[in-house]
């Protein structure tokens, strides 16, 4: 595969897309997916709320920059920080 795509970090390899391929080809139990959810997982018993939030060139790569050194994502970082603030 071209481009080194990756899920979560991990390469994509031509095998593992045969294997979805062949997985999809069989077919997929529809009453499981479905009790599966849809949507991001809950962070929390109550939903959680998104926020918007304007960020310039600027603020927005030094975000990038310090979450790909901790190895997390600009989400886990802003969290962090707001929590850390609070406190």
């Amino acid at each position: 595969m071209s481009g080194g795509e990756t899920i979560n970090g991990v390469p994509v390899t031509e095998e593992q897309i045969s294997a979805w391929a062949a997985e999809a080809e069989v077919g997929y139990d529809v009453d499981a997916l479905k009790r599966r959810g849809r949507g991001r997982p809950g962070r929390g018993a109550e939903p959680a709320q998104v926020v918007a939030l304007r960020l310039t060139t600027e603020e927005l790569a030094a975000l990038d920059a310090r979450a790909a050194q901790e190895h997390k994502s600009r989400s886990e970082l802003i969290r962090e920080a707001i929590a850390a603030y609070a406190a």
